[in-house]
Formats: structure tokens, sequence, C-alpha cells
């Protein structure tokens, strides 16, 4: 579901190389000729009603089960269309953010017991090698005091982001959300339970604040906005900037990146997918971020200082 979607291609690529099939596909928007490099006989349709009586009558008719539905949908439609792959009897393959409010979380945790099935959501940061051997390192140090960390994203988006679903906070959940979630489940994945959540900048195309875990004090700036891009970014023609500084040293995790959305599936595919209790923290930093009053004092950012 949502096969025309940027991120769409990765889990195309992930159900081939773990050797399995796509019978069905949806999207709103028809160009997803990319189905031809993985699914070429999958049929597609763009409208929901169609695509779930298509279902239908495979069970019917062809006793065809579904085994998983994979969700690359607007973030706002997650939660229902996570409900709908439990009501078809399939176990779900959601890309992050799973919801948009801890609260959904609950929900969907009462019907994925009554429906049997699992619900799976994409970290893929935590298979990445860079961020294992990390979280190995803060776990064996027990180190006096707290790592600090400084965390930048700064990805350059157009005049098109503001009149997609991404630039409606509702549908998307704003910038923290839509941009740095997998980051917040990353960190609180490494250095352990939140402490303290404050944030200090919160606008339309850029948010920053301190987060403090058991084990770091971490500053984050994110953005979408170009201009906030260093100058020897800038310089290289460079439209993104992705840094993590732990206690003045540069977490290198900038490769590696492409095999994740496989190596998630194969986890799924034998049981060991991260479900909704992994995924809970970050939507509750999240959320917290979207709704706190802003505090001019404490730990800023370099980038808002």
């Amino acid at each position: 579901m949502g096969a025309a979607g940027y991120i769409a291609p990765r889990h195309l690529k992930a159900i081939k190389d773990t050797n399995n099939n796509l019978i069905a596909a949806l999207d709103k928007f028809d160009s997803v000729g990319v189905m031809d490099s993985y699914f070429p006989d999958a049929d597609f349709f763009v409208e929901f009603e169609r695509f779930d009586r298509h279902v239908e009558k495979l069970k019917r008719n062809k006793n065809i089960n579904l085994d998983f539905v994979s969700i690359c949908t607007p973030n706002y439609l997650h939660d229902s269309h996570i409900r709908m792959a439990l009501r078809r009897g399939a176990d779900a393959i959601c890309e992050k953010p799973i919801v948009l409010n801890p609260w959904n979380i609950d929900a969907l945790e009462a019907i994925e017991k009554e429906s049997n099935a699992k619900i799976n959501t994409i970290l893929q940061l935590r298979l990445h090698e860079s961020i294992i051997a990390l979280k190995n390192k803060v776990s064996k140090e027990k180190k006096e005091g707290k790592y600090d960390v400084d965390l930048t994203y700064i990805t350059s988006r157009g005049k098109w982001y503001d009149i997609s679903w991404k630039g409606d906070e509702s549908k998307s959940g704003g910038i923290a959300t839509n941009i740095g979630v997998h980051f917040y489940d990353m960190l609180s994945w490494v250095f352990g339970n939140v402490q303290e959540n404050i944030v200090h900048l919160r606008e339309r195309n850029k948010a920053s604040g301190y987060l403090e875990f058991e084990n770091a004090r971490v500053r984050w700036f994110l953005s979408i906005d170009e201009n906030d891009l260093p100058n020897n970014i800038k310089e290289k023609g460079q439209r993104t900037f992705r840094s993590i500084d732990i206690n003045g040293e540069e977490l290198e995790f900038s490769k590696g990146f492409t095999e994740l959305h496989t190596d998630s599936y194969k986890k799924i595919l034998v049981g060991e997918g991260f479900g909704l209790q992994e995924v809970r923290t970050s939507i509750e930093i999240v959320h917290q971020i979207r709704n706190a009053e802003l505090v001019h004092l404490g730990e800023k950012h370099m980038f808002i200082k």
C-alpha cells in the first residue's frame, strides 16, 4: 500500500530479495513503473475499495490468503491500513512513524491480540553496523557521567513539500515526526530511557531541542531549509547534511543503508521484527515535541545558539 511513494522501491526490493511475491498493490497515484523491475504481474489499483475487494476475492475464489501487507502510505493513514491488514488475517509491515500518537499504539495492541496477527515496523537504524557497534560500546563501557551528543540532520526540500501531505502537521506529525522519528528511536535504543525532553525551536520547516537519556545528553536540530546547510556543504552542491557527534567524535554511518530494508524483512519473516513495544518510546518523544511549550533556556544546539 503506497506503491508510488518515495520509500516503496526499498520494500519492493526487500520482497523480491527475500524470494517472496507481491500479488497486489495500491496507490492513488499511478506513477508506479518501478514495479516493472520487481513484480510486473502484480495487480495494481488506484482505489482502496477495489483493492480491498480484490484481496477478498482472492481468498474466497482462489483460497489465496495474504501473509503480509506492506504499508508505505502517508503517516496519518498507517493506523487505518494496519487495521485493514489485520482484518484480512495478515501481519503488517509498516513504515515509520507507525502512528502519530501514543494512544494509537494502545488501540493497535488490543486489535493485535484479538487478531493473533503481528504488527511490525521498520526501524532500520537498529540494524546498521555502526549503530549496533555504538550500542555495544555504550553497554560495555559503563561510563561515569553521560555522553554528550549533537544530532544534526538537514535535508533540503523544495516548495512541493508544503503542498504535499508532508507539509500538513495533522497528516505528517510535523517536521520532528516526519524526518526525525527514526533518530529518536535509535537514540533511546542506544542510550536508554528518556529523562527530559525540552523543545527550543519548533517551526514549519525546522525544530530543535534537548533530550536527556539515561546515558546521554542530546542536543538535536532538524531542518528541511537549505539555508541551514553549513557553507562547506553548500559549496559542494550538496543538499543534505547528517551528523551525529558523540563526545567530539563523529559517528560514521553514512554508508551501509542500501540493504537495511531487506535485512528488516529477513528479521520479520523469522518472527524477529520490531513490534509495538519497541516503537512506543519514539512515538512518545515526537508527540511530546509536537505539543510541548517552547523553552528558551538550557542546553541548545549550536545551530540556534
